[in-house]
C-alpha cells in the first residue's frame, strides 16, 4: 500500500482525504488544526502547520511517503513541492512555487512572455510608495496581498486615499507584507482548471463564475459549460496554456482565474498551483465531465498512471451559500435537500454559530450543487435552493 500525504484537512482536503482512502493509499493528513473535519477519515494525522516546510519534510521521511499533495489552497503549495524536491518524489518545481506564491512576480512574467491583456500592475511593500505608484497609475485599480487566497484583501479603488486604505488592508493580510495593484477590468470572470502530467497540459474546464458586488470579490458560484462562443473558449485554453509554460510549471493542478472583457480580452487576475477549491475537485470537473481530478493529482502524486480522457459533458452548477449575517437559533433539515437526484447540499452550520456579512469565500457557510439537463436550469435550481435555505434559517 503507497503511502500519500496530505497537507490540509479542511472541509475541501477531506474530499481528497476520502477518495485516496477509496483508491487504497494510506493516508498521512496534517493540519495545525487538530479538530479539522479531514482528521476523522486520515489514517494518520499530525498536527503541524503545513507552511512549516521542515517540520513537514522530517515526519514524510519518518513515514517514507510515496507521494505529497496539497489542494484548495495556497498555504500547502511550497511545502508539497519541497518535500517532493527533497525526497525524489512527483512534484512541482521548488522555485517555480515560489514564484507562484508570490502574486507580482506571477504578473511581471505574464506580461514579460505577453501570455494574457493586463498591462498595467505595481507591488507596494510601504504605504509610503503610494505617492509614488500614483504618479503612474491610471485608476480605478485592484488591490490584492501579493500572496493571499479567498479573496481576502482584495478591493476595487478608484482614489488615492482609496489606494492607501486598500494597500493598508493587504498588507495587513499577507504573509510577506506585501501588496499588488493593478488595472482594474471591467468583464466577467471565468474559472480554468488543468493539469500538466509528462509535459503535457490538460485543460479539464472553463468555468463562468458568478462574483460579489464592488468594492469587495469573491466567488458566489460556478457553472459549467461556461456559455462563451467557441473562439473566446479556445483563446482562453491559448492564454492558459501559455500561462503555464511561461511561468514553468511543470507537475500538478493549476487553479486559474481570468477576466474576459466585451471585446474579448483575455486578464489573468490569479494562479494557483494547486486544485481549486469550492467544490470545483470534488464536484464541478468530475460531474461534469466524468474525470477523476482527485483521483488523478493522488495517483500522480506516488507515481501511477492517471487518466484525463473526458466520459461526457454535462451541466453543473453550484453556489456558496453566502446567507444573511446574524446568530443562528434553528437550522433547517438539509437531508431533504439532498434525498434529490439533481441536488446536494454540503452545509455544517448549526444553533449557536454566527454568520459573517459575505466579503471572501471565508465567510461562506457552504455550498449548493446542481444537476440537470441545461445549465440555466442547474443555475436556477441552486438559486433557488440557496435563497429557500437562507429564509429558513431562524436567527435571533
Amino acid at each position: 500500500m503507497k503511502k500519500v500525504m496530505i497537507l490540509g484537512a479542511g472541509l475541501l482536503q477531506s474530499y481528497v482525504i476520502k477518495r485516496a482512502k477509496d483508491l487504497g493509499y494510506e493516508t498521512i493528513v496534517l493540519d495545525m488544526d487538530e479538530n479539522a473535519i479531514g482528521r476523522k477519515y486520515a489514517d494518520k494525522f499530525i498536527p503541524i502547520n503545513i507552511v512549516d516546510k521542515e517540520e513537514c519534510l522530517e515526519v514524510a521521511q519518518e513515514n517514507n511517503i510515496d507521494g505529497v499533495l496539497t489542494a484548495a489552497t495556497d498555504y500547502g503549495v511550497i511545502t508539497s513541492a519541497y518535500i517532493a524536491n527533497k525526497m525524489g518524489l512527483p512534484g512541482l518545481d521548488v522555485s517555480v512555487a515560489a514564484i507562484i506564491k508570490n502574486k507580482y512576480d506571477v504578473r511581471r512574467i505574464l506580461y514579460e512572455n505577453g501570455a494574457d491583456d493586463t498591462n498595467q500592475f505595481f507591488e507596494i511593500t510601504d504605504i509610503n510608495d503610494v505617492d509614488e505608484v500614483c504618479k503612474e497609475a491610471i485608476f480605478p485599480l485592484i488591490v490584492k496581498p501579493c500572496d493571499g487566497s479567498g479573496s481576502k484583501g482584495v478591493c476595487k479603488v478608484n482614489s488615492k486615499d482609496e489606494l492607501k486604505l486598500a494597500i493598508k488592508d493587504a498588507l495587513e493580510v499577507s504573509l510577506s507584507k506585501k501588496a499588488l495593484a493593478e488595472t482594474f477590468i471591467v468583464g466577467n470572470e471565468y474559472g480554468v482548471e488543468s493539469f500538466v502530467h509528462n509535459n503535457e497540459i490538460h485543460i479539464l474546464g472553463i468555468m463562468k463564475k458568478e462574483m460579489t458586488k464592488p468594492p469587495f470579490y469573491a466567488e458566489l458560484g460556478h457553472c459549467i459549460p461556461s456559455k462563451l462562443p467557441n473562439n473566446i473558449e479556445k483563446k482562453v485554453k491559448e492564454v492558459a496554456e501559455k500561462a503555464i509554460k511561461s511561468l514553468g510549471i511543470n507537475f500538478g493542478a493549476v487553479n486559474m482565474d481570468l477576466l474576459i472583457t466585451s471585446d474579448g480580452k483575455v486578464c489573468i487576475v490569479d494562479i494557483g498551483a494547486r486544485m481549486g477549491g469550492n467544490l470545483i475537485g470534488s464536484h464541478i470537473i468530475p460531474l461534469s465531465s466524468g474525470i477523476d481530478y482527485m483521483g488523478n493529482i493522488i495517483k500522480c502524486a506516488v507515481g501511477d498512471n492517471p487518466d484525463f480522457q473526458r466520459k461526457y459533458d454535462k451541466p453543473i452548477a453550484t453556489r456558496l451559500l453566502a446567507l444573511t449575517p446574524g446568530e443562528i437559533i434553528e437550522v433547517p433539515d438539509f437531508s431533504k435537500y439532498n434525498c434529490m437526484d439533481n441536488l446536494e447540499v454540503v452545509c455544517k452550520l448549526k444553533e449557536g454559530d454566527v454568520i459573517n456579512k459575505y466579503k471572501n469565500n471565508l465567510d461562506g457557510c457552504g455550498y449548493v450543487v446542481a444537476k440537470g439537463d441545461g445549465i440555466d436550469e442547474c443555475i436556477k435550481m441552486a438559486e433557488k435552493a440557496k435563497n429557500d435555505i437562507d429564509r429558513e434559517i431562524k436567527r435571533k
